[in-house]
């Protein structure tokens, strides 16, 4: 077939990104009160801080703003999870970053499916945080085998769906008309079923093991459990939610409020509590859905990484049960270790930086200096953040365990295994590290090789 009928897979992931928004916000009507209130706090604080709204813009980031979202599922087994990233696949979203959330206490390991170039960020970043189960991590073996066995028994895709996913892979695309079917069959894989696949009595035994092992094996597939739209004041979003009807979560999870945003910061408003059907027509109830909301900083080197992973552990041992206020208190002090201005966070080599000539810079002729520092002190070139795409293992098991109702169990920690996850995958993840490495030193030879071209004319 003609590749120039094929759609582009960004724009299948737009598609599919914006029907997933449109179910979620039918199936959990707080989710479009959440949007609203994202959007009104995002307008407010563009309008309030120009310099933020031209360095969005510089950097491509104020159009994709009111569109970007992250969803998060949850699956049991390999099979579902390489199957899973043949899906994404079709949407141009690839496996970045390997979280172990068992050193937070949660029985998962996880990574990342989304765009890895910088034109399909600037498209549509969705990201889906796809998490698999840690079976071995279960103590009874008994409950063990019962959630193998249960797992065994489903499938999460529809047979169309599978059918799309070999087409794209056989033929190198798919048409718009295929691209429509495929987003309607793929979206029956996170829908939300009020039906469980198991008797009142199994489920319980598995929420009494770990809430969050019931919630992935006791229905028929992954459902969506969030989709997260990006606000630019995580602090105000959270201060206004109770009154749109919302209970925000304790704390707001990752670092403290800055100057010069880090990384990743996130809040929810706490899940539903929704009727099920068990199997026998017994009834009962399940929390899994929630509505998050995040707010992104920059992109941290390893060097910044390892000070903010120290900060955090330091900060969160000294917050323990405040509540957010004094939470936030505790790590604004905390974190006064952190340089808090992108050039000392630039010089210091904490995080990744987007380097650009100036007009200045476009403008100039002569000698061409090498040196980035000297080219940004005369005006020639300007540094702007990178801004982090990916998440933070303790962050998200937070927010599971906020939302679930269950808290840490120590027997889960310290079992990182990226191996087996990427056996499980059928993939490799990508290192998001060396992602962003490769994306500042690309802009910095482009930056020379254009000041070397001026020079020469």
């Amino acid at each position: 077939m003609n590749n120039a009928l094929f759609l582009a897979t960004n724009d299948i992931r737009d598609r599919f990104s914006k029907a997933m928004s449109v179910m979620y916000q039918t199936e959990v009507p707080q989710y479009g009160t959440l949007l609203e209130l994202v959007e009104q706090v995002n307008q407010e604080t563009l309008s309030q801080q120009p310099a933020l709204r031209r360095r969005l813009e510089a950097q491509g980031e104020l159009a994709r703003l009111s569109v970007e979202r992250h969803g998060a599922i949850r699956v049991g087994s390999a099979k579902e999870l390489s199957m899973l990233r043949r899906l994404f696949a079709v949407m141009g979203m690839y496996p970045v970053g390997y979280y172990d959330l068992s050193e937070a206490g949660v029985p998962v390991h996880s990574t990342a499916f989304r765009p890895v170039e910088d034109d399909a960020l600037a498209c549509n970043p969705f990201r889906v945080f796809t998490s698999l189960l840690r079976l071995e991590l279960i103590e009874s073996e008994t409950l063990r085998q019962r959630a193998e066995e249960i797992l065994a028994k489903r499938d999460i895709f529809t047979p169309a769906a599978r059918e799309l996913i070999e087409r794209f892979e056989t033929q190198g695309g798919l048409t718009s008309e295929e691209a429509d079917q495929f987003v309607k069959e793929a979206l029956e894989t996170f829908r939300w079923h009020q039906d469980a696949t198991v008797d009142l009595d199994t489920y319980q035994a598995l929420s009494d093991e770990h809430r969050l092992i019931a919630d992935v094996v006791c229905f028929r597939g992954p459902h969506i459990n969030h989709l997260t739209p990006r606000t630019l004041d995580i602090d105000e979003v959270q201060r206004r939610m109770p009154s749109v009807g919302m209970n925000p979560k304790a704390v707001i999870e990752g670092p403290p409020r800055r100057e010069a945003p880090i990384l990743l910061r996130q809040t929810s408003f706490k899940a539903l509590e929704e009727s099920i059907r068990f199997a026998g027509d017994a009834q009962g109830t399940h929390t899994a859905r929630f509505g998050e909301i995040e707010q992104r900083g920059m992109a941290l080197t390893p060097k910044g990484r390892a000070l903010y992973d120290q900060l955090l552990n330091e900060g969160r041992k000294q917050a323990a049960g405040l509540d957010n206020n004094a939470h936030q208190a505790v790590m604004d002090k905390v974190f006064a270790a952190m340089p808090d201005s992108d050039e000392a966070m630039r010089r210091e080599d904490l995080a990744y930086f987007h380097y650009h000539l100036t007009e200045a810079g476009k403008a100039a002729s002569g000698g061409v200096n090498a040196d980035i520092d000297a080219l940004i002190a005369q005006g020639l070139v300007e540094a702007q953040p990178i801004t982090y795409e990916d998440f933070l293992p303790v962050s998200a098991a937070g927010i599971f365990q906020s939302n679930l109702g269950g808290g840490e169990n120590a027997a889960y920690a310290g079992n990182a295994n990226r191996d087996a996850f990427e056996e499980a995958l059928g993939a490799q993840v990508t290192d998001e590290l060396a992602l962003y490495a490769e994306r500042e030193q690309a802009s910095k030879q482009h930056v020379l090789a254009q000041m070397s071209s001026t020079a020469s004319v």
